[in-house]
């Protein structure tokens, strides 16, 4: 009997631990969020987003105002076509402009959110026409490596 008992408390233990780990594995690949708050959405296209996910943070000033719901190719402009969930206490003007960045040198990729100077506020189902497109890092080696091989060599022979 006693062993029994013993047997269902390590059981109880082990299943609070795996699910423990599942909810903080989950946290981190940003796959689990909870939000109460109503949001609205708008959408963004980008030439580029990289690797940009679902469920990634859209940020103003660092702090979270949104997050991405839906990422689709749209065939007619060949451009990616980003749905943002935007919390409804944050209002960002209609001019507002949005860049991806990424956390650190190697981390995930966000959303940044420049406010512009227009009086009207973004509202639901709006485009936000002003975007920069995510920075390639491949790219930027690739263009740093042809302006070295374009460059002339200066060197002299001197006898």
């Amino acid at each position: 009997m006693q062993r029994s008992k013993n047997d269902v408390w390590v059981g109880l233990f082990v299943l609070i631990g795996a699910i423990a780990v599942l909810f903080l594995a989950l946290k981190a690949a940003n796959l689990l969020t909870w939000s109460f708050s109503q949001d609205y959405e708008v959408t963004a296209k980008f030439d580029n987003i990289g690797g940009l996910k679902p469920g990634a943070a859209v940020k103003s000033a660092g702090v979270v105002v949104g997050r991405v719901k839906k990422i689709e190719f749209d065939g007619e402009s060949f451009q990616a076509k980003v749905t943002l969930g935007m919390q409804t206490q944050h209002a960002f003007p209609q001019d507002s402009s949005l860049k991806i960045l990424t956390s650190g040198l190697l981390g995930e990729q966000y959303l940044d959110v420049a406010p512009g100077a227009d009086e009207k506020n973004l509202a639901a189902g709006d485009r936000i026409g002003s975007t920069q497109s995510a920075v390639i890092l491949e790219n930027l080696i690739s263009q740093f490596l042809f302006s070295q091989a374009e460059k002339p060599t200066t060197e002299s022979k001197k006898p």
